[in-house]
């Protein structure tokens, strides 16, 4: 057996699970190296100082900051055409807000490309996978603000003109579908504040806060689109879904139902969005009936 032709089989990395070097070639802090470590018992944390109290795994993750052309070379061996990989926005605007790029981040991934090109594997990279500059949430409180979507079209020009020959496959954001939730908030919104990183986040969030931010995530995604394709007709781009599966508490049609309703919301709104241009009827119900 086979894979027919142009199929695309190979793994992923994120930047903040696997580059480090958080500190290094100019490159600024990202709200990823404010969060602390965890255990099955204890939650991680997100800090707004960095101390030595707590231990950041981003900071160094697997070093592939230093090591990426090894790590390419073995992703090579193991028979992968293609690497899902997402750049660091603070490697490349290191404070968001940044007249000009950090030509250092810039020849960084260059040379990431040029090594997955050597082993003939097609790189499809992440523009945003949970990690926004930590100057943007000091200064506009992050995807709270429309302002974010201009820099983050600052920030995909310059990934578009750079990596023109050596990237087609784009996704702008990673998992945006997370913003439906409460946790989502506070990876891409929000002034700084320190708090534990449970897992569904403060049962008293107001959801209306999600949506005002996931909506300027949806118009910075479509400019985004446009962009790529006035300046390269050949590039493909789109968004990433993270599917999720609920079940309802009891089999009551008013628990069928919620579960219904709430399903649609966390797996089809971010793609019908994407694919129709339009907020679906099922999304304005929703909003209409929780004041949103």
């Amino acid at each position: 057996m086979s894979f027919p032709k142009g199929f695309l089989w190979g793994g992923a990395t994120a930047a903040n699970q696997a580059e480090g070097g958080w500190n290094e070639g100019g490159r600024g802090p990202s709200n990823s190296d404010h969060v602390t470590n965890g255990s099955h018992t204890v939650a991680r944390k997100f800090t707004k100082d960095i101390t030595s109290e707590y231990y950041y795994p981003s900071h160094k993750a697997i070093d592939m900051y230093s090591h990426y052309q090894e790590d390419i070379a073995m992703f090579a061996e193991m028979g992968f055409g293609v690497y899902r990989m997402s750049i660091s926005w603070s490697r490349i605007f290191p404070n968001g807000d940044d007249l000009e790029p950090n030509q250092a981040g810039i020849e960084y991934y260059r040379d990431v490309f040029t090594t997955c090109k050597k082993y003939g594997i097609e790189p499809l990279v992440t523009i945003n996978h949970f990690e926004n500059p930590y100057n943007l949430y000091e200064t506009i409180g992050a995807w709270d603000s429309r302002e974010m979507i201009d820099h983050f079209i600052k920030y995909c020009e310059v990934l578009f003109r750079e990596y023109k020959d050596l990237v087609k496959y784009w996704l702008t954001f990673n998992e945006i579908n997370f913003m439906t939730m409460p946790f989502g908030y506070n990876m891409h919104a929000g002034k700084p504040k320190d708090y534990d990183m449970k897992f569904g986040g403060a049962k008293d969030h107001d959801l209306s806060l999600n949506y005002q931010a996931l909506h300027h995530m949806f118009v910075a995604s479509s400019k985004a689109v446009i962009l790529a394709h006035e300046i390269n007709p050949e590039n493909q781009v789109g968004c990433m879904i993270a599917g999720m599966t609920s079940y309802p508490r009891t089999c009551h049609p008013d628990d069928i139902i919620l579960n219904q309703r709430s399903f649609k919301m966390m797996n089809f709104l971010c793609g019908d969005v994407h694919v129709r241009g339009k907020y679906p009827s099922y999304a304005l119900r929703f909003f209409e009936n929780n004041n949103i």
